[in-house]
């Protein structure tokens, strides 16, 4: 009894140590010394009645002095290291000593020997444990608890973030991503390139204030009928009394939701400038996301870009928004390529498939067609096209290749390709009616005669074209219409495209298909100049619903422009991997950086030779009789040029008036302004009133050389007619 007691004394004293090495009582259930002596009473009992008292004595005395010896060790570590990490050590290491002397004196007075030994071996660990943690707290990584060993094969964990600093990090992720400073880059480029458009955008329109005109009001109408009687969208206050007037001309519908913004003349002719920019900016994002999606470098992508939105010819087309709003089609094949996992140099690649990718680009052709069927049209043709080579594709590799096509990639361009025709079928209704109401105005093959270029067109600049625009001037001479003829998209492009023809990042085969591309869309684009369209144009004039529209086939250098740019994108790319090899070859690399400018060469020839001299006419100001005259109205004098600005200075109460330029002249229109040469007189005065029109409007400074000269000088006593002056105009008021 006298044995066990002692024993369990031991225990206690072994379970928690004081600094001093005095044992303490009622200790924690987890202190450091509770290994030792926490056996159960059947393991107590049974050492109770061991033999070999001397042997465990003995062995327990030498665990003892090793760990005595391991604690002078520390101790001098510790003093070395500072007072204060020293107290913290010879702490622990006391309470390792007291245990393992504790546990000493246990084993000797119980005097069996298992127990001794078992108890010696338990407070061998006990200073085992306090070691590793003196050594983890000298590494600056010491707790309560032991460190996991299996820790140091695992990567370090990742700093947990606050959500101020997740945002600022996704903020900053997002503000140096490619797509973030190509969008960046292409708006600052097309701000610098347009450049002076931006600097009175309230009061100048480029190239000419007749076309910009009318798309300034095509704009600000569908914005205001779309916020008051949308479904009067088609009958516009032009052109009275006439209906489907909005159908008369491409409608810029697409930019409809700019129209929501703002009232009146000045405010539509900013609205047209902004969005001539931003047309420009998104044609250079569209070709460049192109060219970078079917395996382009990037300074190859930015040549496609810049060739793309900034040829010389297009800048005869400054006044045409609806042809300068072009980047829609590059930017819907991107997404669409993107989609459906493929890529000109890199082929078909079906884990890289993405169905929402595929239904946005369906999106973007749609709202690319609603700008227009002057060249939506033809990018609904092609879109046509490519979907029956695919399908056919489809059939013959769906063997060969695992599921080709996914389901949800196959709903998403089933449902987006429905989209795309269903708004393609809702805007050509009112087209059609118009065909219908109006057979003068389809087109004939002797109207695509007159404005079908020569082959000397593709290499004549217009006159807006500051590099070539003055060299070429004897060459524009002798084009019959030499705004629609004059084709050239740029020099360097001609030379880089050459040179992707034999170097290049395509394949062969791919250089072939993009060259015969690019003879074909000329062949069209040359109208019937080329063997007289038998075989190009007139086909598609005489079979193609609605090509019968289109008057201009030089616009089709659109197409040839792309497919130009993509064969110097394949050629830029490859000299910029061969510049990258040559610069890692070289020792010393100093060479590197001056080959890597020389890249940007061909870029920067590009947008040199799209530089623009565009001229900015200020536009007339709008007579103050047109905010205070009442509708139906006739302006005169009246003609195509000259009805354009009046259609834009209603664009603040848009109240109904005969006035109105197109593409083409209604007979009524027509008869009305021959019925009014003579006015005021009785016949004129009463078809007037025959038809509505309850107020006519005439400009004073507008009449010299026109038919209605010297009608002011005419009475209107015998008319019952009232007249009085608004400012610098005229009111006869019917």
């Amino acid at each position: 009894m006298t044995a066990e007691k002692s024993g369990t004394t031991g225990r206690r004293s072994g379970a928690e140590t004081r600094a001093d090495g005095t044992g303490a009582k009622n200790p924690p259930d987890d202190a450091a010394g509770a290994g030792p002596g926490s056996g159960s009473p059947d393991e107590r009992a049974s050492g109770a009645d061991s033999s070999g008292e001397d042997d465990t004595a003995g062995t327990v005395t030498s665990a003892g002095k090793a760990k005595r010896t391991r604690k002078a060790r520390r101790t001098g570590a510790a003093k070395a290291a500072g007072a204060a990490s020293t107290a913290d050590k010879t702490s622990t290491a006391d309470k390792a000593e007291a245990g393992t002397e504790a546990g000493t004196e246990a084993g000797t007075e119980a005097g069996t020997e298992a127990e001794a030994r078992d108890r010696a071996d338990a407070a061998k660990k006990d200073g085992d444990a306090a070691e590793k943690s003196d050594a983890a707290k000298q590494d600056g990584t010491g707790d309560d608890e032991p460190a996991d060993p299996w820790s140091a094969f695992g990567p370090a964990p990742e700093p947990v973030l606050g959500r101020p600093r997740r945002a600022v990090r996704a903020v900053g992720r997002f503000l140096v991503h490619e797509w973030t400073l190509a969008v960046v880059a292409a708006l600052a480029l097309a701000a610098a390139m347009t450049w002076p458009t931006l600097r009175y955008p309230r009061h100048t329109l480029p190239q000419d204030y007749w076309d910009p005109s009318l798309q300034a009001w095509q704009m600000a109408w569908s914005g205001h009928i779309l916020r008051t009687n949308p479904a009067q969208l088609w009958h516009s206050n032009t052109f009275y009394p006439e209906n489907w007037s909005f159908a008369f001309s491409d409608t810029l519908l697409g930019y409809a939701p700019a129209g929501l913004i703002g009232v009146g003349p000045e405010h539509a002719v900013l609205r047209y400038n902004i969005m001539f920019v931003l047309a420009h900016a998104l044609a250079a994002f569209g070709a460049y996301a192109l060219a970078r999606q079917l395996g382009a470098g990037r300074i190859g992508g930015a040549v496609a870009g810049a060739s793309f939105a900034y040829a010389p010819w297009l800048l005869a087309q400054a006044g045409h928004l609806h042809i300068i709003s072009n980047g829609g089609i590059p930017l819907a094949l991107a997404m669409l390529a993107r989609g459906h996992g493929w890529s000109l140099r890199y082929g078909y690649r079906p884990r890289r498939r993405h169905a929402g990718w595929a239904f946005a680009g369906w999106l973007v052709a749609a709202w690319q067609l609603s700008l227009g069927f002057g060249i939506g049209l033809p990018f609904a043709y092609m879109l046509a096209g490519v979907v029956l080579v695919s399908v056919v594709l489809w059939f013959v590799r769906r063997r060969k290749v695992k599921r080709p096509f996914g389901r949800r990639l196959f709903l998403a361009d089933v449902l987006g390709g429905l989209v795309f025709a269903a708004v393609g079928a809702a805007l050509a209704v009112p087209y059609f009616k118009v065909a219908e109401l109006h057979p003068n105005a389809e087109r004939t093959i002797g109207d695509i005669g007159l404005y079908s270029p020569p082959a000397s067109g593709f290499f004549t600049a217009p006159a807006e074209s500051r590099v070539w625009g003055g060299l070429h001037e004897g060459a524009r001479a002798v084009l019959p219409w030499h705004p629609e003829m004059t084709l050239l998209p740029g020099f360097v492009l001609y030379a880089l495209a050459a040179g992707g023809l034999f170097f290049s990042v395509w394949r062969v085969r791919h250089r072939i298909f993009l060259l015969a591309g690019v003879l074909v869309t000329m062949a069209l684009a040359m109208g019937t100049r080329f063997f007289g369209g038998r075989f190009t144009y007139v086909p598609l004039f005489d079979y193609l619903p609605g090509w019968s529209g289109l008057r201009t086939p030089g616009r089709m250098m659109l197409w040839t422009t792309l497919l130009l740019g993509l064969l110097a994108a394949g050629a830029v790319t490859a000299f910029c991997i061969r510049v990258r090899e040559l610069a890692a070859e070289r020792v010393p690399p100093w060479p590197g950086p001056w080959l890597r400018l020389a890249t940007l060469l061909p870029l920067a020839l590009v947008l040199v030779e799209g530089l623009n001299a565009t001229p900015q006419p200020v536009v007339p100001r709008q007579p103050a009789a047109l905010r205070t005259v009442d509708g139906p109205m006739l302006v005169l004098p009246s003609s195509q040029n000259l009805d354009q600005p009046v259609m834009l200075w209603s664009t603040d109460r848009f109240q109904p008036m005969v006035n109105g330029g197109s593409g083409f002249t209604p007979r009524s229109q027509a008869r009305i302004r021959e019925a009014t040469v003579s006015f005021p007189d009785y016949a004129s005065v009463d078809y007037l009133r025959q038809i509505g029109v309850k107020n006519v409007v005439v400009l004073r400074d507008e009449l010299e050389g026109t038919p209605w000269e010297g009608m002011l000088d005419r009475p209107v006593d015998a008319l019952g007619v009232a007249r009085e002056q608004v400012g610098e105009a005229v009111v006869f008021r019917l």
